[in-house]
Formats: structure tokens, sequence, C-alpha cells
């Protein structure tokens, strides 16, 4: 398989790609991948400074990037962002959805009362991990679901195991694992294999939310960052820019038969039973 075989498979030029958290940590390295690979990028967020700055760096390198203020829980101005997208570009091939996180007051500590726990701030870290995932995909999906494309939702260790603190993150990162498998056999069944729908499940990942959990202000681990980096056989945190290569993937033509997986990249921290 010679050089520009292998370009065309992983190709997305001229795709126009929407992502929400597109302003975060983790976002903001997939629009700057997504941009480089050729791709008309749409950074969905809700911090208007940040995500500005953001397209007027991608410009500045040489990539396509437009930030469109937008709250992914809030269904009229999705219908609007994409009114617009559709108007500068006229389609929309892939979404990414990577808005989510935690809240702080959400999260449970080991002296917390477990019988009085914050029951608002746990319906809103699940709204916005849930939902904030489904809404987009059925506001976007709709229109990728009219020339084909993929979906790529945004997973988490916290699905797959039960993570002490976190429960309505836990919660809601299981029901985005389910809605992703619900999601893809609906989708391929009802158009023909045209929509893939996948998720990856990022490790440990220091952002804005979890970086008081896991490190300290000298720079070093917590006691619940040190017992992370003692289950990751790769003994350290992850790099935004490790996931950059399986976004690839399942946006690409190269995954074309995959659909309804959830990819973990996680430095092994899924699969090791700790001893």
């Amino acid at each position: 398989m010679n050089q520009s075989v292998i370009e065309n498979v992983f190709n997305l030029s001229g795709q126009v790609v929407v992502i929400t958290g597109g302003t975060g940590i983790l976002g903001s390295s997939f629009v700057k991948v997504l941009a480089a690979a050729g791709a008309k990028v749409l950074i969905i967020g809700r911090k208007q400074e940040v995500g500005s700055q953001l397209e007027e760096e991608v410009k500045q390198s040489g990539g396509e990037a437009v930030f469109m203020q937008c709250d992914v829980l809030n269904k009229e101005e999705l219908h609007a962002t994409s009114g617009k997208i559709l108007q500068q570009y006229g389609k929309i091939d892939a979404l990414v959805n990577a808005a989510g996180g935690n809240v702080a007051a959400a999260v449970i500590g080991p002296d917390d009362d477990l019988f009085e726990m914050n029951l608002d701030a746990l319906h809103d870290v699940f709204e916005l991990n849930l939902f904030g995932t489904v809404l987009p995909s059925v506001i976007f999906g709709k229109h990728i679901a009219e020339q084909g494309g993929s979906i790529v939702n945004i997973s988490s260790m916290a699905s797959q195991k039960a993570i002490t603190r976190v429960l309505g993150y836990s919660m809601a990162k299981a029901g985005v694992d389910n809605f992703t498998k619900w999601m893809s056999v609906e989708m391929a069944r009802r158009y023909k294999g045209k929509v893939r729908i996948n998720a990856i499940a990022p490790g440990f990942f220091v952002t804005t939310q979890n970086r008081h959990l896991l490190v300290k202000e000298d720079g070093g681990y917590t006691p619940r960052g040190e017992a992370v980096i003692r289950n990751t056989p790769y003994q350290r945190f992850g790099n935004p820019e490790e996931l950059n290569g399986t976004l690839i993937w399942l946006l690409s033509p190269a995954s074309g038969f995959v659909t309804g997986e959830i990819i973990c990249v996680d430095g092994g921290f899924n699969v090791f039973s700790g001893v």
C-alpha cells in the first residue's frame, strides 16, 4: 500500500466537523488536529473569548475554524447554530461530542454522608454529560445522515468501573456508552450504514475540572492521583494529543466498518487488575 493510498484512507480534507466543548483542554486539542488534517472545524462552546482566540490560532496556522457560541443543553441555540453552519457550508459531515466534565458540587467526598448527597448537582452533571451528548447528536446528526458521516462521543473510565466520588459523572458516561451503542444500531439500519457512531473512553487526563482531584498546587500528585498512577500500567497521566490518532481514525474512511464501539485510550488502566 503506497503513501497516497494511506493518505486517502485517513483523509479529512473538506469535511465539515462540529466539535462541542471545543474550548476545553481535550476539545481544543481536537480542534487543532482536525484543522491541521484539512477539516473545516466548527468550534461550539460557551466561552466567547476563549473560542475566538482558538479560532484565530487555527487560522494563523493555516487551518479553517469558526467559533460559534452555543449551549449544548439549549435546543433552540443548537438548531440556530446548525442552520448557520448549513448556510455557510451547505453540509455537516461529522460531530465530536466533547462537551462535558464534572461539577464540583457533585463530587462525593470520602467523609460525606452518602444519604445527604447533593442531588441537584448530581442532576446537573448527569444532564451536562448525557443530554449534552444526546441533543447535539440528534440535532446535528439529522444533517449528517443526509449524506453520511461519523459521530464520535466522549466516554470515560468512569463508565467502565466503579470510581469513587464521581457518581453523577459515572452514571452519565455509562449512559453515553449505552446511547452510542443503541444509536449506532438504529442509524446503521435506517441509513444503510452511512452513519457511524463510536466513542472514545479516555483514561486519566488532567483537565480543568479534575485538576484539583489529581494534582497538588506544587505539581505533585494527590492521594487520588497517586492511586490512578499506581493502577495505570503506563505509570502516568495521558496527554491530550494522545487521543488525536484515535479521533482521526474514527472520523475518517479508515474506520468505515466500525460502529457502536467504545475505544479505550487509557495507558492500560481498564485492563489492569491492580495485581
